[in-house]
């Protein structure tokens, strides 16, 4: 396992990388780590390294890219996906940092702390210049609750300063357990005295704060933005800092970053404006670059991964109840496309029992995953099936029945230009277990090397198959046998596991028994206890 650290990360997260079993840590930069790129199986950056589509192109075994930090701006999440790449963050983890930068903004502008600064190092004593503002008995508006949002409004409270939120992706009763209220966007910016920025880059918030949106505010606000540059409109807060509608800004972000030589922002009148350093403290650092190693470990020693962000996300008591059924759905998609003909059209999973009532989003993946293999020859995983179905028109369904007296377990229809294909199976004894196939019961476990056939119901077959498999020296470890309901003659099927490699030969002789109408191979090589699961 080659893991490669591609920007400095602090000496804990380093040892931690190190101290993990038959893992290859090379520690490079963001200038050199590209030479690295072709026998690596994970990817640990922070903010400096652009990890584009080229950049995926010259990495064919990479399984994860982890980002130390929350944003992903500079992962092509797209490409990524599209590769099978997993991605994760740290989301949180330097949420402190940001929080006290963020006052340190707010401070910085109510004392003018800058310009004193400036002055008095010139040997000036300007008392009655810088008259300043308490932040006591203040509206802060926060835009964004997550998790650095709610940070700010807890220092807030120190400073006995009233705060209204706004986020619509968060409810009021969240926001009642922070100890704020939850108003409109244009209310905060009407009554706010500061405004702090604690959103994402979306298409919904980008430049949010505009021209209108400065026309909005109460004259004299102050403006904070330690999350994107791109969420505000940069020309019009210049405008409004030199005609003093607002009394500053504070920025520690900006859009480009850095900001072009002779930018007009940077010589608006009460402006503070630091580069991009908010979660640039040691113990952010530290947080973010042992978590991210923590869960990078997670993901490639025990499949399970904290904070994707390209992938569905699943609870840790999600997974322990569903855990066992991802390798299920995936190794019944993949023995549904190997017996199935003709060209994909959908894929319908179905899950009856406990497990239809939970989030199933990883589950519809990897069984989607399963059947895509065999029809695609690009990589395909839980990470990029459902794009890469998309993509070739496949459509996707799920339906869920029954409750907890159901019987428990998952079914694949796949649906070619010849037909349907379906197959059922459980988890029995935490092992995944083929059940059915086109309505037939057979019943064997999904593991190995498999053979399936169909042939005439009639005498004699298993003599055929069990003399042409030992003449080819194939053991068999087990046989089972299906019939048809309706006692129609191609009816019969028969799914036997064997020791050792199945050959085409093999299969030649056994299509060449009389009654035996189709022959096809199926190999499970993935070892099952290694399952892959979102938190």
């Amino acid at each position: 396992m080659k893991v490669l650290v591609a920007e400095p990360m602090s000496p804990a997260a380093i040892a931690l990388l190190q101290s993990q079993k038959d893992w290859d840590v090379v520690v490079s930069n963001p200038k050199e780590y590209e030479a690295h790129l072709a026998d690596c199986d994970a990817l640990l950056v922070r903010s400096a390294v652009k990890v584009k589509a080229e950049t995926l192109a010259k990495a064919p075994k990479l399984r994860v890219i982890g980002r130390a930090g929350v944003g992903v701006d500079n992962v092509d999440l797209n490409a990524a996906t599209a590769a099978g790449v997993l991605v994760m963050n740290t989301p949180g983890g330097n949420a402190v940092s940001v929080a006290e930068h963020t006052f340190a903004l707010m401070l910085g502008l109510a004392r003018m702390v800058p310009a004193a600064t400036a002055s008095t190092t010139a040997g000036k004593w300007e008392k009655k210049k810088f008259l300043g503002n308490e932040l006591r008995g203040k509206v802060l508006g926060v835009i964004g609750l997550g998790n650095i949002g709610q940070e700010v409004v807890r220092r807030a409270r120190g400073f006995e300063m009233r705060v209204l939120a706004s986020d619509p992706y968060v409810s009021a009763q969240t926001a009642a357990n922070v100890g704020v209220e939850l108003v409109p966007l244009d209310r905060l910016l009407a009554e706010s005295d500061y405004i702090s920025l604690h959103v994402a880059k979306t298409p919904e918030t980008l430049k949010m704060l505009n021209a209108a949106a400065f026309a909005k505010m109460k004259d004299g606000a102050r403006i904070i933005n330690c999350a994107r540059g791109e969420l505000i409109d940069q020309t019009a807060l210049c405008e409004v800092l030199v005609s003093g509608k607002l009394a500053g800004a504070g920025l520690d972000v900006f859009d480009p970053e850095p900001p072009a030589a002779g930018d007009a922002l940077l010589a608006a009148p009460n402006l503070i404006a630091t580069p991009h350093i908010a979660g640039s403290t040691e113990e952010a650092q530290e947080i973010v670059g042992i978590r991210i190693v923590e869960q990078m470990a997670e993901y490639l020693n025990n499949g399970i991964a904290i904070n994707a962000v390209n992938m569905p996300a699943i609870t840790p008591e999600q997974y322990r109840a569903i855990g066992p059924y991802i390798t299920l759905a995936e190794r019944l998609g993949r023995f549904a496309s190997h017996i199935a003909t003709g060209s994909p059209q959908a894929v319908r999973i179905g899950y009856t029992g406990r497990i239809a009532g939970m989030n199933t989003a990883l589950l519809r993946n990897s069984a989607l995953a399963g059947v895509l293999q065999r029809a695609l020859s690009s990589h395909v995983n839980f990470v990029n099936a459902l794009q890469l179905a998309a993509q070739r028109g496949v459509a996707v369904s799920e339906s869920h029945a029954g409750g907890p007296a159901a019987v428990e377990g998952i079914r694949v229809d796949f649906e070619t230009s010849a037909g349907v294909t379906s197959v059922s199976g459980a988890v029995v004894l935490g092992r995944a277990r083929l059940l059915e196939v086109n309505g037939i019961r057979v019943e064997v476990p999904l593991a190995g090397r498999l053979i399936y056939m169909s042939n005439f119901d009639v005498p004699g077959v298993i003599g055929h198959v069990g003399s042409v498999l030992g003449k080819n020296d194939v053991n068999i470890a087990n046989f089972s046998l299906g019939r048809g309901r309706n006692g129609q003659e191609a009816s019969a099927i028969a799914v036997v596991q064997v020791d050792g490699e199945i050959k085409e030969p093999v299969l030649e002789s056994l299509r060449g028994i009389e009654t035996i109408l189709l022959a096809k191979a199926i190999r499970f090589a993935v070892p099952q206890a290694k399952q892959v699961a979102s938190v």
